[in-house]
């Protein structure tokens, strides 16, 4: 007999509310002291970290290796306990394990079984929540589709890239339809295309509601999707914020234009300077590499032989 699906546990929580004023993580005073075999502090982890990671929003966490992104994941996960303070997932401290049913997880790497296809391995992941044949099935063709690998779904996935392996490793946390995802280092190990891929999953997992919690060392990668960001390093929260606040030069003023005379340009000069100001530069704006190699790529792919004029020799 079929096994029906489990209780929601957090059946009085508000899912997918759709308002960015609910608190899905927090954390207060957050430690993670690593000690050796006699009990001598070795490695501070973690020190005295508060936060939180509000619904319906894309959060990032940023900063070097060893800046202690992964150890505040996997204490918010339950996987490690804290030395000292707390973490609350939905209001549940992270080590209930009933929480888990609400959260989905990408770790830095995808341990899937490789001799499996992409129906056979999320098919497995939807056993271990205890869905129906039917909700499997549906849930199962859903995220295949989303993640674009219809063409792709029988193959035993020892034949996929890295780039299909990681989609397919999002997609299995994303079995349980779960209101927060973790994702650790996302795109590693993915090629511009490939990251760009998952990157716009991840936007369309907060156009549809969901909570994303998210680490990287990438700041490309931070800057495109995030909506606010916390700055680690050497386990000490350094910076918090959106990601638009923290970008901005409060005192510098860029004008942009385009089809101005000489004339125009020499009487803006004159007015900046008339004003005390301090003309810093004035020129073409720049794009950037990622931004022009795939504007090159999907020019391409429009026109074949295709080459700008500008670089030919």
């Amino acid at each position: 007999m079929e096994a029906t699906a489990a209780p929601n546990l957090f059946a009085d929580a508000p899912r997918k509310a759709g308002t960015t004023g609910d608190v899905v993580i927090e954390t207060r005073n957050l430690s993670k002291t690593y000690r050796d075999f006699w009990g001598r502090q070795k490695v501070r982890a973690l020190k005295s970290l508060d936060l939180e990671v509000r619904r319906g929003e894309i959060f990032g966490l940023l900063g070097p290796n060893g800046s202690g992104k992964s150890t505040t994941i996997k204490l918010i996960l339950g996987l490690l306990f804290p030395t000292t303070g707390d973490a609350l997932v939905f209001g549940k401290r992270a080590s209930d394990v009933a929480k888990n049913e609400l959260i989905g997880y990408l770790p830095e790497e995808s341990y899937l079984y490789k001799f499996l296809n992409a129906e056979e391995t999320l098919d497995f992941y939807g056993r271990l929540f205890n869905m129906s044949s039917a909700v499997r099935k549906q849930r199962v063709g859903e995220l295949i589709h989303m993640m674009g690998l219809d063409w792709a779904k029988r193959r035993q996935l020892k034949e996929y890239s890295k780039g299909m392996t990681r989609r397919i490793g999002l997609a299995q946390a994303l079995i349980n339809d779960p209101d927060l995802i973790v994702l650790d280092e996302p795109t590693t190990g993915l090629d511009p295309l490939g990251s760009r891929e998952m990157k716009d999953l991840i936007l369309r997992l907060r156009d549809q509601g969901k909570t994303v919690l998210m680490c990287s060392h990438l700041l490309a990668d931070v800057q495109d999707v995030c909506d606010r960001i916390a700055i680690l390093h050497q386990g000490e929260l350094k910076e918090l914020g959106r990601v638009d606040s923290l970008l901005k030069l409060q005192n510098l003023t860029q004008i942009r234009a385009e089809g101005l005379s000489k004339e125009c340009e020499d009487e803006l000069k004159a007015v900046i300077e008339r004003h005390h100001g301090k003309l810093v530069s004035m020129e073409n704006p720049t794009t950037t590499l990622e931004e022009l190699f795939l504007n090159i790529v999907a020019d391409s792919d429009k026109r074949p032989g295709w080459r700008s004029p500008q670089n030919n020799p």
